[in-house]
């Protein structure tokens, strides 16, 4: 119906003239009422017009004003309850676009004053926007419509349209998830083609009805997909799982689930500034928020940063905020705790046109409410620096009558301000701001916690957050006009019959009767704040309302008549931010320029006038500064200043004559931040050009270059930041050297500090602390490049405890320190101590400890809070007296150790392996050890072992826990004789050991030769002890190389009769000459046992990070041994390597090196581990052939190879020293010239690049390996190119295989006899057979003598692990007629109630009645409208075959997915991003 009007004149005569002054009195404001009979499901304004539509989304009716709220009209063109959604065009005012439910839509041309309609093929998709627009008014009838197809797969289908659907729109791309054109924002700025459109659509090749998401990519196109290009992100493959795509702000942003194995729904952002290069978004892995799908939001971002809120629980509404730098790739941790809701809205929003001031809402308790399920306590936060700091709100001194408020903001710091924000919205718009300059109005309270809505007040701040004043008690509904001039307020506390409004920035107020009692649901005006008209909308209350008017109203009020001058230039003002500190921040945040605006005075008694005009900001370039550089390419921040990562690369022409003093003009290592419009002229010039010496360019492509230092003391410890170039040397002096460029250059941290060691966070790659001999220690959040001094709780422990202990959440540290032992030490002791907030405050754990570290581990996934301690019974006297008569306990602490629990009464110590807790109790009666395994951190399992070989009598090593199973080295002979032992593996769950191997080497520290290869899980080598019995009486050892291929069951023999194993393996000899290299390979098959290969183990190894394969190059293994009957001494071993897991060798050098691999395996380099060396080798082929490259005149001793862990450098270290001197020397090698050719991957047509697909099960009898045939990706050996940052592709399982006699191990207390069988251990009983069910099973299995490796994933085939089958209890134990009963029960339940429900709504008598809608309000509130019942909730549990419903539920979602693009957020710019089944709905934020 159209909406029922009456106007209320309420116009005055003017008040007396004073004559003597003779000045007039001015008149109140102008009133209007119009009424309607619902709520709009949006309110809003053609940007930069008086033209407003209210769309009545129960009604299916839009209304418009042209007159900004005075007088309306229905569009009447439009058939009544026809109107489901209203699309403003963006980028054209003059256009809207009104949708249906079904295929014929209406357009408007001239604002809503008329309305055409135009068909299209398809209804719209279920998405909030279903149409994208072009940014280029040229081009304004280029529109991109997103419909639904009503077909068997019901997918979307997105059709374009040139000339904004005056004729049919062609099919642009069939199933899509979205489609947008790359110029769609006017921020995004970029020279791709104008007609350049995205898509998220799903491969075509994907078959069946439905698509999963690893089938979704990112198409581009320039001729409207006449022709297609899959866009890849720059990684050389196709890109799956795309899941969402926004522009924002100047970025488009992809968000993709990680689809590779173990992933867990991580996602992954890809950002560009130009459509061209894309890049990964790095998340500092010291946070412990992670993206998850559904789990972050892209809030409010600025023209040169993103901001992203990620939730921080699995559950919850907490989150951490993330800033950006400028191109969008990097993120720090800006602010921790963020209050969110349950739809992804975050209290984070920006102060209009205020570059870099931003408030937000942080949860003051999160640890109570992730806990304990406490409310939240919320406060609120300011940034002046976008981002890089935040402060508390500072709180008036004074409330509105002038009294000093009750806690005082100069007084204890927890007196601050806090204000309701985003999650709970009461009004249109903006929550806090407005496009008047510095003006931002909240509603809150003062005190330590934000109080609830109702228990608010009202207060303004005029220099944009800096200050504020409470300007009226209780809450109220906000909003500016005539560039602020105008601030109007209405109660939003209840039912009211006034305004209030202010002329003079909030000084002072005056009341504006109604005549009317109203209830006010949203207070707007024009979207820049520049007109003199306000629309206020309200609910009339029962008591109020007259027959034939709607329950709600337009109330339009018009404030043109209060003043009537126009504002002069000597009524305006400069506003910069009237206040000091603010400032210093102008020119660092507003892209490095000074921003100012022209401002009415606040008591100019005048009006603007300056109707739809934006402020204008004004800019004075600041002087260039330190702050305005970043580090140019190739170069890397360390501390102050930037270094090179290298040598520079140059043109051709420069560096030709040959000349030793020839120098070429290169990068000063800095250029300008992007974006930065500082003086160079008024400031520094850090960019321009520098000479340099040719000697620091790169040379020619096929050179090798390299650098020397000299280090004054012994080099002790050595790490890399992972993922890092970074890289921390620790000497023998106390001394701390760190190297930003992979040991290029070196420079000495803090000079006159005493350290004593350094820690790696073990789960955060860009953290890392420094410990001095005090309790002063530094740390570092970013990787090294800035170091920050910081207090310890004490001095760093001198007992056998770990200073530092970490988890997940990388905030969280304990200290265990040195307490009481100066002087005399009469009760020294170590002290344990935690931080929940990176050190800056501690807490007491416990006192007389040894161990002290929290529970929860990167798998061992239990309570973040629990702290284990091995902490001594008696806690008196010196810690250093104790022994074995003060048992040391291990003690749970739940809550940071608030509630004790003892665990065990005695323990030697505990340690975390995978998802196990492993923990050594000592049994004092027997003098006895057991092994106790936990997966909680709260219940043990006790150890159990084969006969003999139990640790009440054994030392014992635990190894590793990669494939779901615990490895133990058991200790077998006894003192005097040298050590070795047997291995044992566990089951799943790590309590009942087997054994895997017997006589295995170890060491007199308890280290063992046991090493599992990198990237091939499963497949290890073991030195064993040959002669036991002889080794026990000579003292001396000979051993032998075993290998396994399938996690320990059965290890190929490298002795015996038959001469078989090991031995199996083909070995290629190679003989080195002085000028060129000649190899041979023979194939051995069942060779003489003198011919097997034996390699030397990890007990001989300096450097247990010298491994033998590598995390990048998956299958390639290098190891130093001999080809005989045993093991030879080291000096008398040559170098081998092989490409397939250790299958077949081939010996590269006749003498012992060590080895490094480098860039994925591109290149390998050696040298002689003998001897002092002046010559590395080199291969680029991985063996094929080998080149020398000389690296000093005078040779050095090299004890280690070192580039960054993940062994994708081509740049090497060799860290060394000068025979008979105490000093180290590090040799600096730079492999990156030897070519320039980048390596070519194409996943999608493998074969034609450089890579191969390469299963470790290839070149031998079996074709899979634990189960499965597994392809991996790597480089073809006589592929010359650099591998570089291409990402590593998963291994691709091809199939699962069936099970075969490789896939099952002995079960506990069998082994195996000389036939290979597995037979029961004399005097022992097997386990009870286990008869619980687990998932789907319909059987249970006795046990037998075999068990299945937990790490195969083999199907079907022989099975000698299931012995007597019987039926699992459940379905399988009722009739067929019992569970149809149970199956068609609810059926009947639900026909019933659709049945009533039918009825009773008057469908069944054929009445006409609108489609059901959900939707929300400003409060936050969902509502139903009218019609919507229970019987609708019922239908989201029972299956979609219910026919007879499939048409209400058919209209209940269309209008419940169109109620989330109601209006009230329209300028808050949040919207939904709509993907498949499995990814539901991402959050990306809207720019203004």
């Amino acid at each position: 119906m159209a909406p029922l009007r009456r106007t209320a004149a309420f116009l005055w005569a003017a008040t007396a003239v004073i004559l003597c002054f003779g000045v007039a009195v001015a008149q109140d404001p102008q009133m209007g009422v119009t009424y309607f009979d619902n709520l709009p499901g949006r309110l809003f304004f053609f940007e930069d017009t008086p033209t407003a539509v209210y769309h009545d989304l129960i009604a299916g009716e839009v209304f418009i004003t042209q007159d900004e709220g005075n007088t309306w009209d229905r569009a009447s063109d439009i058939p009544r309850g026809e109107a489901m959604m209203v699309i403003e065009h963006p980028f054209d005012t003059r256009y809207a676009f009104v949708l249906t439910s079904g295929t014929t839509h209406f357009r408007t041309e001239d604002r809503g004053r008329t309305w055409r309609p135009f068909d299209v093929p398809s209804p719209p998709a279920y998405t909030t926007v279903p149409l994208s627009f072009h940014s280029d008014p040229a081009k304004w009838g280029y529109v991109l419509y997103q419909g639904t197809e009503c077909s068997q797969s019901g997918w979307d289908r997105t059709y374009y349209t040139t000339d904004g659907f005056s004729t049919e729109p062609e099919v642009l791309l069939r199933e899509t998830t979205r489609c947008q054109f790359a110029h769609s924002s006017k921020d995004f700025k970029h020279d791709a083609h104008p007609d350049f459109i995205y898509c998220v659509a799903h491969d075509t090749s994907s078959t069946g009805p439905s698509h999963s998401i690893t089938s979704s990519r990112l198409f581009s196109s320039t001729d409207f997909f006449r022709t297609i290009t899959l866009e890849d992100f720059g990684t050389g493959r196709s890109a799956k799982g795309v899941v969402a795509l926004a522009i924002v702000s100047k970025f488009a942003v992809v968000a993709l689930r990680d689809t590779s194995p173990g992933a867990s729904g991580d996602m992954m952002l890809y950002v560009t500034l130009d459509t061209k290069e894309w890049a990964k978004a790095q998340f500092p892995h010291a946070s412990q928020a992670r993206l998850r799908e559904n789990a972050y939001t892209i809030v409010e971002s600025t023209i040169h940063s993103l901001a992203v809120d990620v939730l921080s629980l699995d559950q919850g509404t907490i989150g951490t905020l993330f800033v950006s730098n400028s191109n969008g790739t990097y993120f720090v941790e800006s602010l921790p705790d963020t209050n969110r809701n349950a739809r992804g809205y975050v209290d984070y929003e920006n102060v209009y046109g205020i570059e870099g001031v931003g408030i937000a809402n942080v949860v003051a308790n999160p640890m109570d409410v992730e806990r304990k399920g406490q409310a939240k306590k919320l406060k609120s936060l300011i940034t002046f620096n976008g981002g890089s700091s935040w402060a508390p709100l500072r709180a008036p001194d004074e409330n509105i009558e002038g009294k000093r408020v009750a806690c005082s903001p100069s007084g204890r710091g927890w007196c601050s301000l806090h204000l309701h924000s985003v999650t709970n919205p009461h009004n249109f718009g903006r929550i806090f701001s407005s496009p008047a300059p510095g003006l931002v109005i909240g509603v809150g309270s003062i005190g330590q916690p934000l109080a609830p809505y109702d228990e608010c007040d009202t207060f303004l701040s005029t220099d944009a957050g800096l200050t504020w004043k409470m300007i009226q008690h209780k809450p109220h509904m906000y909003e500016f006009g005539d560039s602020g001039s105008i601030i109007l307020l209405v109660n939003d506390d209840g039912p009211t019959e006034e305004v209030l409004y202010s002329l003079d920035f909030g000084n002072t107020w005056r009341t504006y009767n109604l005549g009317m009692s109203i209830r006010a649901r949203g207070l707007t005006a024009v979207s820049d704040a520049t007109s003199q008209k306000f629309m206020l909308l309200v609910q009339i209350p029962r008591h109020s309302h007259q027959p034939g008017e709607g329950h709600y109203g337009i109330i339009y009020l018009d404030f043109a008549g209060l003043r009537t001058r126009k504002c002069e230039d000597d009524d305006f003002e400069q506003w910069f931010g009237s206040f000091p500190s603010f400032m210093l921040f102008t020119c660092v945040l507003i892209g490095f320029v000074k921003q100012w605006y022209k401002r009415r005075k606040p008591y100019a008694d005048c009006y603007v006038g300056d109707k739809f005009m934006d402020p204008v900001v004004h800019e004075e370039p600041c002087p260039c500064e330190e702050h305005d550089y970043e580090c140019d390419y190739n170069y890397v921040r360390s501390g102050d200043i930037c270094v090179p990562s290298g040598l520079e690369r140059i043109p051709s022409t420069q560096c030709t004559s040959g000349q030793a003093d020839e120098t070429y003009m290169g990068s000063s290592g800095y250029r300008l931040v992007a974006g930065n419009k500082c003086d160079k002229g008024r400031g520094l010039r850090k960019d321009e050009p520098v000479s340099k010496p040719c000697s620091q360019a790169q040379p020619a492509e096929g050179e090798i270059t390299n650098s020397r230092h000299e280090f004054p003391a012994e080099v002790l410890q050595y790490q890399f930041f992972k993922e890092s170039s970074t890289i921390i040397v620790h000497l023998s002096d106390y001394t701390i050297w760190q190297s930003s460029n992979e040991g290029f250059t070196w420079e000495q941290k803090f000079p006159d500090e005493r350290f004593v060691a350094f820690y790696m966070h073990t789960h955060a790659n860009d953290r890392a602390y420094l410990l001095t001999d005090t309790s002063k220690y530094y740390y570092t959040t970013d990787g090294g490049r800035y170091w920050l001094p910081m207090e310890a709780p004490s001095p760093p422990n001198t007992f056998r405890a770990a200073v530092l202990s970490f988890q997940p959440r990388s905030d969280y540290l304990i200290w265990v320190g040195n307490v009481g032992c100066d002087g005399t030490g009469e009760r020294c002791r170590a002290e344990a101590r935690y931080s929940r907030d990176h050190g800056r405050n501690w807490d007491f754990i416990d006192d007389y400890v040894v161990q002290c570290a929290w529970a929860r581990d990167e798998e061992l996934k239990i309570d973040s809070t629990q702290i284990l301690c091995e902490s001594y019974r008696k806690k008196e006297g010196s810690q250093r007296t104790f022994g074995t008569e003060n048992p040391l306990q291990l003690i749970s602490g739940g809550d940071f150790y608030s509630k004790k629990t003892k665990l065990f009464n005695h323990v030697v110590g505990f340690t975390k392996f995978s998802e196990y807790l492993i923990v050594a109790e000592y049994l004092p009666q027997r003098k006895a050890l057991d092994i106790q395994v936990s997966l909680d951190g709260r219940t043990f399992a006790t150890g159990q072992f084969p006969p003999g070989m139990h640790p009440n009598t054994h030392a014992y090593t635990i190894l590793e826990s990669s494939t779901d199973s615990i490895f133990l080295h058991m200790t077998m002979s006894e003192y005097p004789s040298p050590y070795w032992g047997n291995i044992l593996k566990s089951n799943s769950n790590g309590t009942y050991f087997g054994l895997s191997i017997e006589n295995v080497n170890r060491d007199q520290y308890g280290y063992v030769d046991f090493e599992k290869f990198v990237g091939l899980d499963g497949i290890a080598l073991v030195n064993v002890v040959a002669d036991p019995t002889k080794a026990a009486l000579t003292g001396k050892k000979t051993l032998q190389s075993r290998i396994t291929h399938n996690d320990g069951e059965r290890y190929l023999e490298t002795l015996g009769a038959t001469g078989k194993g090991l031995a199996r393996t083909a070995i290629s000899l190679l003989e080195y000459g002085k000028s060129f290299y000649r190899y041979w390979r023979v194939h051995l098959t069942d060779i003489h046992q003198k011919c097997a290969l034996h390699v030397h183990g990890y007990t001989e190894r300096t450097d247990a990070r010298a491994t033998y394969s590598s995390p990048a190059v998956v299958g390639v293994v290098m190891a130093v041994g001999n080809v005989g009957e045993v093991l030879a001494p080291y000096l008398e071993s040559g170098t081998f390597l092989s490409r397939d897991g250790g299958f077949t060798w081939e010996e590269v050098h006749k003498d012992a090196h060590l080895w490094e691999f480098g860039d994925s395996g591109s290149v390998i380099v050696l040298v002689n581990d003998e001897e002092p060396t002046d010559h590395v080798l080199f291969t680029t082929d991985e063996g094929l052939t080998w080149r020398e490259y000389r690296f000093s005149t005078e040779k050095l001793r090299i004890k280690a190879i070192v580039t960054v862990p993940e062994d994708t450098s081509r740049k090497f270290m060799l860290l060394g020293y000068k025979p008979q001197t105490s000093t180290s020397t590090i040799i600096h090698l730079d492999f990156t010239s030897l070519t320039h050719k980048q390596c070519v991957l194409n996943v999608d047509d493998p074969g034609h690049d450089d890579f191969e697909l390469w299963s470790p099960s290839e070149e031998r009898q079996e074709v899979c390996l634990f189960g499965r045939q597994t392809l991996y990706h790597r480089r073809k050996r006589e592929a010359n190119c650099v591998v570089g940052k291409i990402p590593k592709v998963e291994e691709k399982i091809v199939r699962n295989c069936a099970c075969t006699v490789e896939d099952f191990e002995c079960e506990f207390n069998y082994v195996k006899d000389s036939e290979g069988n597995c037979v029961l251990v004399s005097g022992t009983t097997p386990l009870a057979s286990d008869n619980s069910c687990r998932g789907d099973d319909e059987y249970w299995y006795e046990r037998t003598a075999y068990r299945k490796v937990p790490y195969s994933s083999c199907e079907g085939g022989w099975r000698p692990d299931q012995g007597t089958q019987h039926l699992c209890p459940g379905i399988k134990g009722h009739s067929t007629f019992f569970w149809l009963t149970v199956l068609l029960f609810p059926f009947a339940i639900t026909a019933l109630i659709v049945w009533w429900w039918y009825k009773k709504s008057g469908l069944a008598r054929g009445t006409i009645r609108l489609p059901t809608s959900e939707y929300y309000w400003p409060d936050g509130m969902r509502r139903t409208a009218p019609g919507a019942g229970g019987a609708l909730d019922t239908l989201a549990s029972v299956p979609w075959f219910l026919l007879g419903v499939a048409s209400i539920a058919y209209a209940y979602i269309s209008s419940s997915i169109d109620a989330l693009a109601v209006g009230f957020r329209s300028r808050r710019g949040y919207r939904d991003v709509p993907v498949d089944e499995d990814a539901q709905i991402l959050r990306f934020e809207d720019e203004e």
